[in-house]
């Protein structure tokens, strides 16, 4: 949590300096609910992250220099320069990309856990929404589908309170969102989402009903968002003593809690922090002195073949009535 907090923050810093391109948004408040979920994940699972989830691609064991390269638009980062913030897929760790469209992340994640469902592979899949966007029509395409056919699946919905401006009591008439995730028959739990041991333990037990062949579970994790939308969004709209109320629970000071009544020393917890700072501290060096993208790599990276007049592979063929002219091939009127 630590990792994911110092990272966005130097983040900030950069964006102020003006190395990022496209802005930031920013999870403090939330990391608990990111890092405790994704360490229930074993070898082989898959997960998707939404825009807040910066701790549960740390967990998976993503580079915080990919994480930098992205940001900063670097040609070595996982995207060649051609987008940033998370959107990316790394196979090897399991992550699937964010999709931009609110709501859609389900749908797509659903194909991978139906893959594994058919294979008859004992993997499982996690992904994360807001309240906001739980409210989409894709979305409940995707809770629908998963709940019917018993997927593999593990769906989190962060009610932090807030989609952009809106709060979530304009959302949606439910009073408890435990309500809303009810609703599609299957289990549903109401979790802590800044106690990060209680989100593990959640996690765990819905990672391994989904293992075992038990289907879906959808956990709500109670959260906020402390920050506005992204880096350009002040935040206004929010009073300043709901915002205290929250500080309060702050996940970072809530778990440090937990580690000291364990026997933790103070040493000990300055030391992870010093050894947070430092590795950040040489990722950030190390990633602002690499170059960014060449020009002529623009066009790689983007379609399967550089032949653009090739025939693609995934569309329709000749269309009758169209006298064998492929859907492909431009017209000119």
């Amino acid at each position: 949590m630590l990792l994911t907090r110092g990272l966005e923050e130097r983040l900030e810093i950069l964006l102020k300096q003006g190395h990022l391109v496209g802005s930031i948004y920013r999870s403090l408040g939330q990391e608990a609910t990111a890092v405790g979920s994704a360490f229930a994940l074993g070898a082989g699972d898959w997960l998707a992250p939404s825009i807040r989830d910066m701790g549960a691609l740390l967990v998976r064991g993503l580079d915080v220099r990919d994480v930098l390269r992205q940001y900063t638009a670097r040609g070595t980062s996982l995207c060649a320069g051609k987008d940033n913030t998370n959107h990316f897929t790394v196979p090897e760790l399991g992550l699937l990309g964010p999709i931009s469209p609110l709501g859609t992340q389900l749908c797509v994640l659903n194909g991978v856990a139906l893959a594994f469902q058919q294979r008859r592979q004992s993997c499982v899949c996690m992904t994360y929404q807001g309240e906001g966007a739980s409210r989409t029509s894709a979305s409940h395409e995707g809770f629908a589908l998963a709940a019917a056919l018993g997927l593999p699946i593990v769906v989190w919905l962060e009610h932090n309170r807030w989609a952009f401006g809106t709060p979530s009591s304009r959302e949606s008439a439910v009073g408890d969102w435990l309500d809303a995730a009810a609703m599609y028959g299957v289990p549903a739990q109401s979790v802590d989402g800044n106690d990060v041991v209680a989100v593990y333990a959640a996690a765990r037990t819905a990672v391994d009903r989904a293992r075992t062949g038990g289907g879906m579970t959808i956990l709500v994790a109670e959260t906020y968002r402390m920050l506005g939308h992204a880096q350009h969004d002040a935040q206004k709209y929010v009073l300043e003593a709901e915002l205290e109320q929250w500080r309060a629970r702050d996940p970072i000071d809530r778990c440090v809690a937990v580690l000291s009544h364990m026997g933790a020393s103070g040493a000990e917890l300055d030391g992870i922090r010093r050894t947070v700072a430092a590795e950040l501290d040489q990722a950030v060096d190390e990633v602002l002195a690499e170059p960014p993208p060449l020009a002529d790599d623009a066009r790689t990276r983007v379609y399967a073949s550089a032949n653009l007049d090739a025939a693609v592979p995934w569309t329709r063929g000749p269309v009758p009535g169209y006298g064998g002219i492929a859907p492909h091939v431009r017209l000119r009127t």
